[in-house]
């Protein structure tokens, strides 16, 4: 990839920048750009014991002394935040529910989320360090993902269907599939930017919203793949992937490593304030994926998928590539080079 290149930005090299959950997918590739970058992470995760493998990750990536971990538990425990902000210069918040099966009500859900990033943005509100915050929505926040049909989506966009969907007590809970986790992707977002509105923070506020991402996993081994895993599931031949890859409608992909780049721009570039910010490079479906998989390793059995159509919907991206642009990368990296990618950071590495 390019190198980065930071052109004045809010935050200085050096300063320390919060993640949460930072063994995840995204989040992982957000404190390995940031690292790259110049700065020092604070990383959250639920449990140290599990996570015990992210310290020496990063720390073979870009040295000693530049990464931390802490746990935090509980994202609502107000107790936990001033020491977790202590000299915290800007904050990435990723880390939040994502059972996408869940029976609980919608509105238990989302006052579950909403008071665990109350209680950080509160605490940050209260530090005189804080300039930024960065919180992850989802592309499932804007639209609904039905294939082959038009649609214009904008960052003003919500998905109200979904919200109409998980609330119709005509609709047996059964047929309702992820529209009551899309459901909550929307009233989450929207109530943070309530909570900006009331409050005006002293912090600027910006959302992301990933479309699905792939790209190498930093640690096969021992760190959850998340959508990447679906790929790897798929080359291997899983039947519970396989399953569940089978209700994955088309949507737009985005490379973990681009998709944390636009995290760094939406951070530190200047002038960035208030945006809803898609993370899509391109359309895709796993049929595609399947096929550009046994095109590119024509000795590998990977599945055939049935073809699902397309996601028909227009998209603003001209805003997210100029960011990515601020930073040094010319253009989205292609679906093809971030499955190879994928490939390679865990074929030869695990048995599985």
């Amino acid at each position: 990839m390019a190198p980065i290149q930071l052109t004045n930005p809010i935050i200085a090299l050096g300063s320390l920048i919060l993640v949460t959950g930072v063994n995840g997918l995204i989040a992982s590739h957000i404190a390995d750009q940031l690292l790259a970058a110049g700065y020092r992470v604070r990383g959250t995760v639920r449990d140290l014991v599990k996570s015990s493998w992210v310290t020496p990750l990063f720390e073979s990536r870009h040295g000693p002394g530049n990464f931390e971990l802490i746990q935090v538990a509980d994202l609502a425990e107000p107790g936990v935040w001033p020491a977790a902000l202590k000299g915290v210069a800007g904050i990435i918040t990723v880390a939040a529910s994502a059972d996408l099966t869940s029976t609980k009500p919608v509105d238990d859900n989302v006052k579950e989320e909403v008071e665990g990033f109350y209680a950080l943005l509160d605490v940050a509100n209260k530090t005189h360090t804080v300039k930024s915050v960065v919180y992850t929505s989802s592309v499932w926040a804007a639209w609904n993902p039905v294939p082959n049909i038009h649609r214009v989506v904008t960052e003003k966009t919500y998905n109200d269907h979904a919200v109409q969907v998980a609330a119709d007590p005509a609709i047996p809970q059964a047929e309702k599939g992820i529209a009551p986790f899309m459901a909550a992707k929307v009233k989450v977002e929207q109530a943070l930017w309530d909570w900006v509105a009331r409050e005006k923070p002293s912090f600027r506020f910006n959302s992301i919203l990933p479309g699905t991402v792939i790209g190498p996993i930093l640690e096969p081994d021992k760190q959850p793949a998340s959508t990447a895993g679906f790929v790897r599931g798929l080359w291997n031949s899983d039947p519970r992937s396989l399953a569940i890859i089978k209700h994955i409608t088309p949507l737009w992909f985005v490379d973990a490593r681009d998709n944390a780049r636009l995290y760094l721009a939406a951070l530190t570039t200047p002038g960035v304030e208030g945006e809803r910010l898609f993370g899509c490079a391109e359309r895709f479906s796993f049929p595609q994926v399947s096929k550009l998989l046994r095109e590119a390793y024509p000795g590998k059995d990977v599945p055939e998928l049935e073809d699902d159509g397309w996601d028909g919907t227009e998209l603003a991206t001209e805003r997210p590539l100029e960011l990515l642009r601020s930073v040094g990368q010319d253009e989205w990296t292609g679906l093809l080079q971030s499955l190879k990618d994928t490939v390679e950071s865990f074929e030869g590495k695990t048995s599985s």
